[in-house]
């Protein structure tokens, strides 16, 4: 129970990596508080399962939005989870503008807004923990919007590292590989993914409990003199 005593923020929460997210650091001991956009049914049965959280319906897209989701930590933050991000599976040439400012805004604005926001409501030693993709090393056709407002994000996160470092506060980025998601099989063929295996080191897809292991420990105090740092964790799919 490393996280007593902490409480954790966690954009897109309800579903896939997110709430593998949300279950780990409650089970660490956090008080969690975590959004979701639709999906009530999900947060509602994520709910049942843990003691002490609190769920948010909150649209990412809207700056009003980032201060709804943060109301329930006015009191004061530990850690900080940007998770929440959406993948349109489209090529260059299909690309649309309304699409490219919806992209960018959830996946790289809201970001920011939420370390903004969170920067005045940290503790000490607080931790900042941003979900990116393998895809900014590992360009994919049909990729190029995640890929472009993740790799912002992987930025925002090296130098909100040097901002933020003189309070002792750790900003990290995790860019996991192929994780078995939802969004994982909506936005690739099923080819796609046995690729993905083939050329993964462990020889198999990820699981969420992957990639929540790794924020787990990047939320805690052994990760004390990691900071600004991207660490990727893709089984072996990049090495």
């Amino acid at each position: 129970m490393t996280l007593t005593g902490k409480t954790a923020l966690v954009t897109g929460g309800s579903r896939g990596i997110g709430r593998a997210i949300v279950r780990r650091l409650a089970q660490d001991g956090a008080k969690v508080v975590f959004g979701y956009r639709q999906d009530k049914t999900a947060a509602d049965a994520l709910l049942d399962e843990l003691d002490d959280a609190v769920a948010v319906r909150a649209d990412l897209e809207d700056p009003a939005g980032i201060e709804t989701l943060f109301e329930p930590v006015a009191d004061g933050l530990d850690i900080l989870v940007n998770n929440a991000a959406i993948n349109p599976h489209a090529p260059i040439t299909d690309i649309t503008s309304e699409e490219f400012d919806r992209v960018m805004t959830i996946n790289a604005k809201a970001p920011l807004l939420a370390m903004r926001k969170a920067a005045t409501l940290l503790r000490d030693n607080g931790r900042v923990i941003n979900i990116s993709t393998l895809n900014t090393v590992v360009p994919a056709p049909g990729h190029a919007l995640y890929s472009a407002s993740k790799g912002a994000l992987e930025q925002l996160t090296a130098v909100a590292a040097r901002e933020f470092g003189v309070r002792g506060i750790t900003v990290n980025t995790v860019s996991p590989g192929a994780i078995d998601t939802d969004l994982l099989r909506a936005t690739n063929p099923p080819e796609a993914l046995e690729q993905s295996v083939a050329f993964t080191a462990l020889q198999r897809l990820g699981q969420p409990t992957d990639i929540a292991a790794v924020v787990s420990f990047l939320a805690g105090p052994d990760s004390q003199w990691i900071t600004g740092q991207n660490l990727r964790a893709t089984g072996g799919l990049l090495v």
